[in-house]
């Protein structure tokens, strides 16, 4: 009779590797043997040695060849969703042993344009001073986008936003963590009546008639003015889509319009426009980490998300 202690020790020997686990992962993330046996020090050999073990041990093939290359089999990226979670847990407990590590990596990092100055840079400052041999690749995306490559493995951390009239709902592979929350205001000619003042949502209806400006990209966008004015009692005419707040804020100082924006993408001193802050039922832009929800743990995705929420 196999007591319970034997049960779970045999449960062991047949668990995959967790090194080979490890540069399954990487070969997701980076694309390339080359590129894994760069980043992990074996070399190209000993990358495809390892992986040819750890088909054994799973007993399915998790490679197939493409021309020179290898991708990745159903099976295998079936195996990389839960190593990512296996791994994560193994480094979470780790850290909590034996203490935190420094951290030392690469984080592929997507963000949306109006949060790489005020957010993303000071947080690389930091990061840089606190944690030099943690490297970040930075890339700009529209949230939805930058939501999609979390999901396929082409980036390791994301900033995103939504607003609390829009809610963003995410695949449950993901997990989110709030560090912002923004006003939202509505940008006008200067000229306009009152510019200098707070608006209610019902006054919103003065601008019925008026061309509005949505964003090119963005859905979330045009979502929002749709539902702000229907508050209002009223559908807005979208006159312009583009993608740049700047362009935005000039369309509207040529009186050519007028568009509603978060606090951080106000031109304030710019001649011609006024913002006018809405009342709390417009709601609030807020912006977003969102990571996979096994990888919070690994130390330099935990470096970086320190750096940019601790100062907001």
């Amino acid at each position: 009779m196999v007591d319970d202690a034997g049960v779970a020790v045999e449960a062991m020997r047949q668990l995959p590797d967790l090194g080979r686990l490890r540069l399954l992962v990487e070969l997701h993330r980076l694309g390339t043997m080359a590129a894994v046996a760069e980043g992990t020090g074996y070399g190209t050999s000993a990358v495809s040695k390892h992986l040819a073990v750890l088909e054994q041990e799973v007993g399915v093939p998790l490679l197939t060849p493409v021309g020179r290359r290898v991708r990745l089999t159903p099976a295998g990226e079936r195996l990389v969703e839960h190593a990512v979670g296996i791994l994560a847990a193994v480094e979470e407990a780790r850290a909590e042993l034996h203490g935190e590590a420094e951290p030392v990596g690469r984080v592929r990092l997507a963000t949306f344009f109006t949060a790489v100055e005020p957010v993303v840079l000071p947080a690389l400052s930091r990061l840089r001073r606190r944690h030099p041999r943690v490297e970040v690749e930075v890339n700009e995306h529209e949230p939805e986008h930058t939501v999609e490559l979390l999901r396929s493995g082409g980036i390791d951390l994301g900033v995103v936003y939504d607003y609390s009239r829009v809610p963003r709902t995410l695949p449950p592979e993901l997990s989110a963590r709030q560090f912002e929350e923004q006003p939202l205001y509505l940008a006008v000619p200067a000229d306009h009546p009152h510019a200098d003042r707070p608006i209610a949502v019902s006054g919103l209806a003065d601008f019925a008639t008026t061309g509005w400006i949505a964003n090119s990209r963005g859905t979330d966008d045009d979502e929002l003015v749709q539902r702000v004015c229907a508050f209002a009692g009223f559908a807005p005419r979208i006159a312009h889509r583009v993608d740049s707040l700047h362009l935005v804020n000039s369309l509207v100082g040529a009186g050519l319009g007028v568009a509603l924006l978060a606090e951080s993408g106000i031109e304030r001193g710019r001649r011609g426009v006024a913002f006018r802050v809405l009342d709390p039922l417009a709601g609030t832009r807020r912006s977003f980490l969102v990571a996979r929800a096994g990888q919070w743990s690994w130390p330099p995705i935990a470096a970086l998300a320190e750096m940019i929420t601790r100062a907001r």
